[in-house]
């Protein structure tokens, strides 16, 4: 294998520019071709040559929200990651060849946190494009550990950039799934189905035997589609105030047979104000609402409902890495699609995903592919 004696690499050279004064960015950030130098590679660590690397919302966030990444600039973005393993560091030769998925977190699987059970949210965590150094997968190289990552023995004819979805898009709501202790038969709803992680969360939630499951959305096109994955029902929430979805909901529950304020387990996927709203509004007795989307706003609720409904508010974060060879399976399966819900662009065209992942009206996720 080829091994580079250096990287090349899309940096965020400077985060968002914030006005103190207003309160709010006022510009986003900026992104430079940039070289840096291979590492020396540790004990168990590999270098992976990139096939592909999804634009993810967080990495919206981090270029146009301000929201801070624990590296900070300049380091390069990107942490949904495919790729070939073209050196090991000792104790890691044998990766050399390898094709595989980087975990979005990988834990330090030490702490106790990890003892717990619970390494998706350590707290020595490295997260590409965050939390690794300088390094992310807007690159042509990446070096990482290798004690957890996914292994791509058959790639089923299926391009291996394509994979790179499974890395965060995939994983994070099975992650959620399994954090909400979802069962066969547990009646789901899910706002912002439509959403990068909202089309798989629906997808997962059929593979476990949920129904009925209803998605809610404002874009009718997107809701169809999301009919054809796995959605049951789907409520178009544009121009409704709470209400008019209650009773939509409350509806869609009769005709399922199932009761709308009773044990439902909700994902809200959006990381939206009022889609968070409306999730909160919806929870019932004995119910979960598991928070997938992340969002800067605060919210007004009534705690102590959570005690008269005995309900739950869960968050979830990342995946641990020992359920990636499952949501592989899923999709090499078939379980879970991921090929039309995906569209591979150069890795040169960047700034311009980044300017259309932004605007929030894609249908499907990028994935970048190196071109340098």
């Amino acid at each position: 294998m080829s091994v580079p004696d250096k990287i090349l690499t899309w940096q965020m050279v400077k985060g968002p520019t914030y006005d103190v004064e207003a309160r709010k960015v006022t510009a986003p950030g900026e992104l430079e071709k940039k070289e840096i130098p291979v590492p020396d590679l540790g004990r168990g660590e590999v270098l992976v040559q990139i096939a592909g690397c999804g634009v993810c919302h967080t990495d919206m966030s981090y270029f146009y929200d301000g929201v801070p990444t624990v590296t900070k600039p300049p380091l390069t973005l990107g942490h949904e990651i495919s790729g070939t393993v073209v050196a090991g560091g000792p104790g890691a030769e044998s990766w050399v060849g390898k094709n595989v998925i980087v975990p979005a977190v990988m834990p330090c699987n030490s702490c106790d946190i990890c003892d717990k059970g619970r390494g998706n949210r350590c707290l020595a965590q490295k997260m590409p494009g965050n939390s690794l150094g300088v390094y992310g997968g807007f690159s042509s190289h990446i070096p990482v550990p290798s004690a957890d990552l996914c292994v791509i023995d058959d790639l089923k004819g299926r391009p291996l950039e394509n994979y790179a979805v499974i890395a965060d898009a995939a994983t994070t709501p099975y992650q959620a799934a399994k954090r909400a202790d979802l069962k066969a038969g547990d009646p789901v709803l899910i706002t912002g189905v439509t959403g990068g992680v909202g089309v798989y969360m629906a997808q997962v939630a059929k593979a476990f035997g949920a129904y009925p499951i209803v998605g809610m959305a404002r874009h009718e096109e997107k809701l169809q589609r999301a009919l054809d994955l796995g959605v049951d029902y789907v409520i178009n929430t544009r121009d409704k105030d709470f209400k008019a979805v209650q009773e939509e909901f409350k509806s869609i529950s009769k005709q399922s047979k199932v009761r709308h304020n009773v044990g439902w387990k909700i994902f809200e996927c959006t990381g939206v104000g009022s889609a968070q709203d409306l999730a909160l509004g919806l929870l019932g007795f004995i119910g979960k609402l598991v928070v997938v989307g992340f969002g800067l706003q605060k919210n007004s609720y009534s705690i102590s409902r959570l005690m008269a409904f005995d309900a739950e508010i869960i968050g979830t974060w990342g995946c641990l890495p020992e359920y990636y060879p499952k949501v592989l399976e899923m999709v090499q399966s078939g379980a879970i699609k991921i090929d039309p819900l995906l569209e591979t662009r150069p890795m040169s065209t960047i700034k311009e995903a980044f300017k259309e992942a932004h605007s929030g009206g894609l249908t499907k996720r990028i994935v970048l592919t190196p071109d340098f």
